[in-house]
């Protein structure tokens, strides 16, 4: 991984299994408001299809109107704030720990002189309140840049974050590498022209994701994998094999 430039982390589902805390903090804040509203964990696979928080409650009370709320705007983020602020709660509560891998990349990086950007479709807050307590209370000076969806005009499997992290960054697409989960991080991340890994996730392990440079299940593993297809690839005809390891 020496040879990039810049390495972007989406966060939820890659930096950490976050995924079944940010459910519990939805259907929380649902009892909290009075909505008889409950994401099992099928219906909230299917929801997180949808990018965004607040995207996702406002798709929800749409596609359930017999059910819904008929909440406005506003309401939905006042709901949204609430989750956010419970979900930190929780991660504070629980520890949510890193997934393997992470922490080594970002140290390996840093001490390699590449720069760490974060390019996520969650809020700030959540960001903050996920890493603060793994990473320390100054987590965001590991970081050259930050860009989260809440700061960008369309969310992922839009290319916005990618672009303005690279954009933050002064970098050329190519110059960087991607770190995502799943299908709509990995389109985002190609859609700015920025190579990609994947490691698969408690919610999108099933997803395909052709074009990645490579998927694993755990970062941890991809120093080895990376290695063995350079090395499949300096043996071949054809060097492009590196880059088709899954």
């Amino acid at each position: 991984m020496n040879r990039f430039r810049g390495l972007i982390f989406d966060v939820d589902g890659t930096m950490a299994e976050t995924e079944e805390l940010h459910r519990r903090a939805f259907n929380e804040s649902f009892a909290h408001f009075g909505l008889d509203w409950l994401w099992d964990q099928d219906l909230y696979r299917k929801l997180l299809l949808v990018t965004g928080g607040k995207e996702r409650i406002s798709h929800f009370q749409r596609q359930h109107a017999d059910e819904g709320a008929g909440l406005d705007g506003n309401q939905v983020a006042e709901l949204h704030r609430f989750k956010t602020a419970r979900y930190a709660e929780l991660v504070a509560a629980g520890s949510c720990p890193l997934r393997p891998g992470v922490a080594e990349i970002i140290s390996s990086a840093r001490s390699n002189g590449q720069a760490v950007a974060i390019a996520t479709t969650t809020s700030r807050g959540n960001v903050d309140a996920l890493l603060t307590p793994v990473l320390g209370s100054k987590w965001q000076e590991l970081f050259n840049a930050i860009v989260a969806g809440d700061e960008v005009a369309k969310k992922k499997p839009a290319p916005d974050v990618y672009l303005s992290v690279l954009a933050a960054l002064d970098f050329p697409a190519s110059s960087c590498l991607a770190f995502e989960d799943s299908r709509n991080g990995l389109l985002a991340a190609q859609s700015a022209g920025i190579p990609v890994v994947i490691s698969r996730s408690m919610y999108f392990g099933d997803e395909t994701f052709d074009g990645a440079l490579c998927v694993v299940q755990e970062l941890s593993e991809l120093e080895a994998i990376l290695s063995q297809g350079i090395a499949m690839a300096e043996k071949s005809d054809d060097p492009r094999r590196a880059s088709t390891v899954q």
